[in-house]
């Protein structure tokens, strides 16, 4: 049977209303509509905070793979007395 009957719904606001008052209901549903929007802008926050380390991450990685061009160095290396020694003997 369950809560089908119209009646179980009629007595179920009845008693909601001797708990709470019938001014304390709207007050009720306001802080719940208000709890539910901060809590989906919350989530739509995430995500964007998601899809931006996203892109910054694929943008790191496109770097990565851009061709670097090499320059060979054309320094001369001199010898010590000592590194001399220590091929010597």
């Amino acid at each position: 049977m369950g809560f089908s009957s119209i009646w179980h719904w009629v007595i179920v606001l009845v008693i909601v209303v001797l708990l709470f008052g019938a001014k304390k209901i709207p007050d009720l549903a306001k802080g719940i509509g208000s709890g539910i929007k901060s809590f989906k802008k919350e989530l739509e926050d995430d995500d964007e905070k998601k899809e931006e380390k996203a892109a910054t991450k694929a943008q790191v990685i496109e770097a990565k793979e851009e061709p670097v061009e090499v320059v060979a160095s054309t320094t001369k290396t001199t010898k010590t007395k000592a590194s001399k020694e220590a091929k010597d003997s």
